[in-house]
């Protein structure tokens, strides 16, 4: 087992006790379903008191450390020193509807060496609170679940892949390019999954769970841990043009060698088609 490193164990510590805070909320919100106004306004709240608690624990750990926040956006530090990438509550239709899979996202990431602007993450963590899941890596040590190592799936053939993706929605992402897409690897694969949570989409592919996964129109707080796992879990992400960014979250692509290489090509294909 590879122990976690100080920084992972503050940042493990601070999605735990936002988690915490969550399924409390949670149960609420299932109450809530059959009331008249609705849970909107308190998953608002629940969202904004876990961004709140991961701020508060993180801050106190890193005070110099800037942040990238889902809901209080950018928050500078030290130009010189890295930031934390946060998204308290990832899925939260999903969390709205009383459906029991969404996370809480942290990443690290570094200043470039040269000033402009930022680079490489180093440490990522998914944590998904109903079942108490932490997924977790930093740069050159490995991808884990809890004190398990973690490996993207050894499948080779497109036939036996089920692959994981994010469907566009309320004016947001393509709905065109991703009908052709997957029209395109519909045919050709096992399944087609859409969970509705893109950080524990990536990290399922770096567990094996899932064998690819694809989506566009999202955030970094959505994707910096995620591609940090399924890279450290020997996979390999990029955008659909094939870069390997730091983070990709524009458009992103994530599989083991063979399935990324062969999703990549149809993938391309579609678009062009286009």
């Amino acid at each position: 087992m590879m122990a976690m490193s100080g920084l992972m164990r503050v940042m493990e510590k601070a999605a735990r006790k936002a988690g915490q805070r969550l399924r409390r909320d949670f149960g609420e919100v299932e109450h809530l379903q059959v009331s008249r106004k609705g849970p909107s306004d308190f998953v608002s709240k629940a969202d904004q008191a876990a961004e709140r608690t991961i701020w508060d624990e993180l801050r106190a750990a890193r005070p110099e450390w800037g942040f990238l926040m889902e809901e209080a956006g950018e928050l500078p530090g030290d130009p010189t020193k890295p930031r934390f990438i946060v998204d308290p509550l990832d899925g939260t239709t999903n969390f709205l509807h009383g459906i029991p899979h969404f996370a809480i996202s942290i990443a690290v990431q570094e200043p470039k060496l040269d000033g402009s602007g930022w680079g490489e993450v180093t440490a990522g963590i998914v944590y998904q609170p109903v079942t108490d899941e932490s997924f977790w890596a930093e740069k050159s040590r490995g991808a884990w679940l809890q004190d398990r190592r973690l490996r993207v799936s050894a499948r080779r053939n497109l036939d036996e892949a089920v692959i994981g993706t994010g469907i566009p929605f309320a004016n947001r992402g393509d709905m065109g390019e991703w009908t052709r897409i997957y029209h395109e690897l519909g045919p050709r694969v096992a399944g087609i999954r859409r969970f509705g949570a893109a950080s524990l989409d990536l990290a399922w592919v770096a567990a094996g769970r899932f064998d690819g996964f694809w989506e566009s129109a999202l955030q970094p707080y959505d994707t910096a841990a995620g591609c940090l796992l399924v890279r450290e879990a020997g996979g390999f992400v990029s955008d659909f043009r094939g870069r390997s960014l730091p983070i990709c979250d524009e458009t992103v692509l994530a599989g083991n060698d063979a399935l990324h290489s062969r999703l990549h090509k149809l993938l391309a294909g579609a678009l062009k088609a286009g």
